[in-house]
């Protein structure tokens, strides 16, 4: 898991030498004599592995620590590397025989500036700091603790300076929205759907009454247990939508064949309520149970989704077996716009 900043800067074009010097980097050149490296008896191959060995270090071997593999490297030590005239003293070595000859005798260095790589990301020079998240900390978490320090450092910013979160926290907010398009989309299908069904432009309404208090049981389980209200969570209360709507559809279409067998509203209502209490509570029992473990041992990824199901589910199904037959019972009685 990454979590990455990028500063922006938009105002490059009011002094360009200024950039420029910024831009150029010093660099050491070595230039290979094949000449002189063949008579001396070395290869470019040998030069590269000795200058790479003595300045970044080989691994000889690793020493085991527990679960750990601790890499040993033998390099140069920092005062033999300080200078460029201690690397124009370096020995190469052949690989195929015993010579050694300095590198100074067999290759020329050379120093100049050359443009350094300028990073950007969408058209503007960046820095980006990156971390990673500590076990068990999921990036929401530091992203939240962090944003109050990062307005305060973004507010000393240099005119043209902006601050941009990356990481899975971008990543995070372009699921939202694409989960949200996914959501209204749902609604709309399943609103076209019920009026299709119950040829009535009151009773989809009636279906949709009991979310608002699933949702608000997903977020007080949330609070309750302190988990982070990231995508995973919001994926749980998108999909508590199918089953508060099942569960009520369900109970309108037992209402409608008791209404179709004779019986008055309020008969259907009180029957629809006791006939179908046990199936709904067995299936959200069933449901609750099985999210509880996986809510305690599943990790910070799962016990957003599995504690937002659960709030949800359980507050959602007492709504749906109570306050909708009175709802319904108040739009059909008193109200005369339910059939």
């Amino acid at each position: 898991m990454t979590v990455k900043v990028l500063i922006q800067n938009k105002a490059l074009n009011e002094n360009r030498l200024a950039h420029r010097i910024h831009d150029l980097q010093f660099l050491t050149r070595l230039s290979i004599n094949p000449d002189k490296a063949a008579l001396a008896g070395v290869t470019n191959l040998d030069v590269a592995r000795s200058s790479a060995i003595a300045m970044n270090g080989f691994q000889v071997t690793s020493l085991r620590e527990g679960r750990l593999d601790i890499p040993v490297y033998a390099c140069m030590r920092m005062e033999e590397r300080a200078g460029m005239e201690n690397i124009k003293n370096l020995y190469v070595a052949s690989a195929d025989g015993t010579q050694k000859v300095p590198l100074g005798q067999i290759s020329s260095i050379s120093w100049g500036l050359e443009t350094e790589k300028i990073v950007r990301r969408n058209h503007f020079r960046t820095i980006t700091v990156s971390c990673f998240s500590a076990s068990g900390v999921l990036p929401s978490e530091i992203i939240t603790a962090a944003k109050p320090a990062l307005k305060l450092f973004e507010s000393q910013l240099p005119p043209g300076y902006r601050i941009e979160i990356g990481g899975e926290y971008e990543e995070q907010v372009k699921g939202f929205a694409e989960l949200s398009m996914v959501l209204i989309i749902s609604v709309t299908a399943i609103c076209l759907a019920l009026l299709f069904q119950f040829k009535n432009a009151v009773k989809p309404l009636i279906v949709f009454a009991a979310i608002p208090y699933g949702m608000a049981g997903a977020f007080g389980m949330l609070y309750i247990t302190s988990s982070p209200f990231g995508f995973m969570a919001f994926l749980g209360i998108v999909s508590l939508l199918g089953v508060i709507v099942s569960h009520i559809i369900v109970l309108f279409d037992f209402i409608e064949e008791r209404r179709a067998e004779g019986d008055d509203i309020k008969t259907a209502l009180l029957d629809a309520g006791i006939m179908r209490l046990r199936p709904v509570m067995i299936t959200v029992a069933a449901t609750v149970l099985s999210l509880i473990p996986l809510a305690m041992h599943g990790g910070p990824l799962w016990e957003p989704l599995c504690y937002a199901q659960i709030g949800g589910l359980t507050v959602a199904t007492f709504v749906t077996l109570l306050m909708v037959p009175v709802i319904y019972a108040i739009a059909a009685l008193y109200l005369k716009i339910v059939d």
